[in-house]
């Protein structure tokens, strides 16, 4: 027979390992919503730096 210490053990254990399991799951997801949204802040600085540019050029011509 399982003592009642054991089966709270044992059910603890579980309990954390499925919030490490879907912990780490979310944390994948904000990295890689972290990740997409700095690319496209990158995208946009890119637009802007050549509309910048080509301002500049119908300015000179």
């Amino acid at each position: 027979m399982v003592s009642r210490g054991e089966v709270a053990k044992d059910t603890a254990q579980v309990l954390l390992e499925s919030t490490a399991n879907h912990v780490g799951r979310i944390a994948t997801i904000i990295t890689g919503a972290v990740r997409d949204v700095v690319h496209e802040l990158g995208g946009l600085a890119t637009d802007a730096f050549e509309m910048g540019e080509a301002a500049r050029r119908a300015r000179r011509d």
